[in-house]
This record gives structure tokens, C-alpha cells and sequence, in this order.
């Protein structure tokens, strides 16, 4: 359930390839269609709430779903949408939650007043929400930009939510991108070290649709969030690099990975 992203490295897409990487079959219920490139966002449009809500129920009518995520959904409307079919047909299906809030290029995708629908309505759903340190920081209200307060954020929003919560730091400001997953029962820090020189988008999403794939496997999550992050850093690691009249473009690498490769990252 996220946004379309037509240079295919983030958004719908970018689950489609991480799902289909790791073996499990994706499905997609569009919430979005984002006209973009890995440093810019230049269109959005907002899909009609009634056709979110149909899609939704047409596929958990048709298929045993396993798992699910949420990415970028845009407005209050298309969050209630999803919120709304979410409660009538779920069931006890896990949820993973990618609070997206702003590309990594700046572009705004969540309207400022759907924040507190996301907050009041659809985190309480999740089973696992995964902000980076950004959107940490706005669902915190406070500053996330150490470890200290990544794992007091992480904890505080476990509690608020009552879920477990996965802060990201791909914005640390160093040669680490190290996350912290907070569950009922601990606080789990997973080290990696930073892939540098690579300005890519879609991390995110390719992370949370991971996580989603696992549990859809049956891994339990502390699990689910490792296999997500080796995978994710082979994406960022094995990159894709084009020469282009504006520069270097660079994608993520979700389909053709060396798995005997070092595991670094850069989590957006």
C-alpha cells in the first residue's frame, strides 16, 4: 500500500523488486502515482479513497495474504482509506508501517495534516513501524540526531504506540548507519557500516517491504529486521551507476546481488 514512483527506485516499485527478490509474491494497492527521479520530486497525484479501499478488499478477497506494509499514502483521506479497509479485512496479518513524510530529495509526500492521522489512526495498527531519524523527530517532537536519542525516541514511541519500532539511522553523521529496533522485550542496535558516494532513493521502502517479506515467511521479527538490513545493504553496496548529461545516476540493486559481498549501508 504506497505511492508509484516512475524511475522505479522507490515506492511500489521499489517493494515490487525487494518482495520478488526474496522470494514471496507482492501485491499492490496504489495509493499514489509520484512523478519522479532520485533527486527530485516534480508531480504527485492522490489516488481516490474509494479506489484505495477497493483495491485493498479485492486482494484480500482473492489472496492468503501474509504480510503487508504501508509506504507513502499522502493525505488524511487516503490514510482513513487505508486505515478503514485495513481494520475490516486484516484480520491479525502483520503490519509494517514506513511513516514516509519527505523523498530523499526534499519533495514533500505526506500532507501536513494527515501527520496526525497517521499517528492517531494508523501507527496503533502496526506491527513494526521503521522512521528514519527525520521522521523520528516529527513523530517524537523532539531533535533525533545521536544514538542516545535514537533509542530513547525508539523506546518512547514503542510505548506510545504500544508496537515495536525501528528508528533508522541512515542520517547519522558519520561512517556508520547503524538502527535501532526497539521490541516489548529489548533494545536491539544493528551495526553497518556506511556505503559512501552513493545518492540513491528508495532505501526505505526496499528496507520495510524486506521486513515485510520475512514475517510473510514466518521469521520472527528481530530476525525479519536482519534479513532486511543485509538486504538492503547488498542494494546499496551493489549499486547501479549510469553517466547522464546532468551527472551520475545512481539505483539501488535489489535484483542482482553478490551475497558474498560486504554488507555496508546508507539507510535513508
Amino acid at each position: 500500500m504506497a505511492g508509484s514512483d516512475c524511475s522505479a527506485g522507490a515506492g511500489i516499485q521499489a517493494d515490487l523488486k525487494a518482495i520478488s527478490a526474496l522470494g514471496c509474491y507482492a501485491l499492490t494497492a496504489l495509493t499514489s502515482v509520484v512523478s519522479e527521479t532520485p533527486g527530485k520530486v516534480s508531480i504527485v497525484r492522490l489516488l481516490d479513497p474509494e479506489f484505495i479501499a477497493d483495491q485493498i478488499r479485492l486482494l484480500f478477497e482473492a489472496f492468503p495474504i501474509q504480510a503487508a506494509k504501508t509506504g507513502m499514502l499522502g493525505g488524511v483521506a487516503q490514510v482513513e482509506a487505508v486505515v478503514r479497509t485495513w481494520k475490516q479485512f486484516a484480520g491479525e496479518v502483520p503490519l509494517v508501517v514506513d511513516p514516509v513524510m519527505v523523498a530523499t530529495s526534499g519533495g514533500k509526500l505526506l500532507e501536513d495534516e494527515a501527520v496526525q492521522a497517521v499517528k492517531s489512526q494508523l501507527l496503533p495498527l502496526a506491527t513494526l513501524i521503521t522512521p528514519n531519524m527525520d521522521e523520528a523527530e516529527v513523530l517524537w517532537g523532539r531533535p533525533v540526531t545521536t544514538r542516545k536519542e535514537m533509542e530513547r525516541c525508539a523506546n518512547d514511541l514503542s510505548q506510545t504506540f504500544q508496537t515495536s519500532v525501528l528508528v533508522k539511522g541512515g542520517h547519522l553523521q558519520d561512517d556508520s548507519a547503524d538502527d535501532v529496533l526497539c521490541t516489548a522485550d529489548a533494545i536491539i542496535w544493528l551495526e553497518a557500516q556506511r556505503t559512501h558516494g552513493v545518492q540513491t532513493h528508495g532505501t526505505g521502502c526496499t528496507y520495510s517491504a524486506a521486513i515485510a517479506a520475512a514475517l510473510g515467511q514466518g521469521f520472527p521479527l528481530e530476525a525479519a529486521v536482519e534479513e532486511a538490513k543485509d538486504f538492503v545493504s547488498r542494494a546499496i553496496a551493489g549499486h547501479f551507476a549510469w553517466a547522464h548529461h546532468a551527472g551520475t545516476v545512481h539505483a539501488l540493486n535489489h535484483l542482482h546481488q553478490d551475497h558474498d559481498s560486504e554488507n555496508d549501508s546508507d539507510y535513508e
